[in-house]
């Protein structure tokens, strides 16, 4: 089987704009192809991981990668999946989204010399003259077909700001750049950037008189149909300061059980027939599955040693084995307790398990907290320095997280 059609067989192809071209380019490693990151946070999430392990699979196949940061595009928010108008940064907060972009990536991706580069769209789309630019490419596009794009109908209602209205001609503008001076001759992308990369190819063939192509790459979606990132409410992030490597593992190790071969299919590396004979498995064989998924992808994105702890710690809650010290632990001091005692609510926010105690309070009222074995249905119920002496204590909140707190 070659490289396309495994791509199809883990369903991570959803469009295409001329199947049989872009097979044979795939195929003979002959493709370059860029996608585009926005700089909107100081990490990537689980959303961008599915373009990130695209890249990857293309690359070990012959073909050359460019990953763009938009440095530029940033500056102006892509209206895609929003409801709302995305909130301003400052060309601070974009630079310094960039370089952590940067780092992340740098562990998927092999650049250097006639491997992958990485470029920032700021370095020639903030140089643009507004002018030039309305008389240059202005004309190839028209109002009519971009007010058609899924991307913009979904906002008129709501209102659609000229700013942002303008993110699907730097965009394409993007690709009609990188066509001429990087030889890149696909883009691909979300599966919701699909009008915006139609522009592109578009822009070329008006300008230039060539053929370029693009394809989209299918979202990683939850249960409920959301897209997950970081605009969807539900962020997994790869930085391991913002989700821990034993988070990182739990979210997945979670997935719902229609879930988890899916994902096993789009983000591991795990060879086709081993994902086919896990097809068939039920019950209990799932949660097995569960493990798999959460490892393998742990393993990618921090490490043998982060996953192996990771489960470790799993294990050590679910099925009596493993280290404890290897999941999240809150160190309390004596001054968390007063009179050598500490309330739940109080309990929750220096474990980091509710922002305040208002939403402490309300966590312990719908009955979503538990301390060690027992369920905690009292907002005004203390506890003792002594109970979170030597290995501690587990604290639950809801069905999927776990937080042990000790005494320092």
């Amino acid at each position: 089987m070659q490289l396309y059609e495994e791509l199809v067989a883990r369903g991570l192809i959803a469009q295409v704009t001329n199947e049989d071209e872009i097979r044979e380019m795939i195929n003979a490693g002959k493709a370059t192809f860029y996608i585009g990151f926005d700089c909107t946070a100081d990490s990537l999430t689980a959303g961008h991981f599915v373009a990130l392990t695209f890249m990857k699979r293309l690359q070990a196949a012959g073909n050359k990668p460019i990953a763009l940061i938009g440095g530029g595009t940033t500056m102006i928010g892509d209206p895609s999946g929003r409801t709302d108008m995305r909130k301003m940064l400052t060309k601070e907060d974009i630079d310094h989204n960039a370089q952590c972009f940067k780092r992340q990536m740098e562990r998927f991706i092999e650049f250097g010399e006639g491997k992958a580069q990485m470029v920032n769209n700021a370095d020639w789309l903030l140089n643009l003259n507004y002018v030039e630019l309305l008389r240059d490419v202005g004309a190839c596009f028209s109002v009519n077909n971009m007010l058609r794009a899924e991307c913009y109908k979904q906002r008129m209602e709501k209102g659609l700001s000229f700013l942002e209205f303008n993110y699907m001609i730097m965009q394409s503008y993007d690709f009609y750049h990188l066509f001429q001076s990087h030889g890149c001759n696909m883009q691909f992308g979300g599966n919701d950037q699909w009008s915006n990369m139609l522009g592109g190819t578009e822009l070329i063939r008006r300008k230039l008189g060539k053929d370029a192509h693009c394809m989209t790459i299918t979202l990683l979606t939850d249960s409920q149909g959301n897209k997950m990132g970081k605009t969807a409410g539900n962020a997994v992030w790869l930085d391991p300061n913002k989700t821990s490597p034993y988070d990182f593992y739990q979210y997945w190790r979670n997935v719902e059980d229609a879930d988890v071969m899916k994902c096993i299919r789009l983000l591991t590396f795990l060879p086709l027939e081993q994902i086919d004979e896990m097809d068939s498995w039920t019950g209990s064989q799932l949660n097995r599955a569960k493990e798999v998924l959460a490892w393998e992808l742990t393993n990618m994105v921090h490490g043998k040693e982060e996953a192996d702890k990771a489960q470790e710690a799993a294990q050590a809650l679910f099925g009596g084995g493993g280290d404890k010290a290897s999941m999240p632990t809150t160190e309390l001091t004596i001054d968390n307790f007063g009179d050598g005692q500490i309330g739940i609510m109080n309990l929750l926010v220096a474990c980091g398990l509710a922002p305040s105690k208002g939403e402490a309070r309300r966590l312990v009222q719908q009955g979503g907290v538990s301390v060690g074995d027992e369920k905690i249905t009292d907002i005004d119920r203390k506890f003792g320095c002594e109970l979170f002496v030597g290995d501690g204590v587990i604290i639950k909140k809801g069905k999927k997280v776990f937080h042990r707190a000790v005494m320092n």
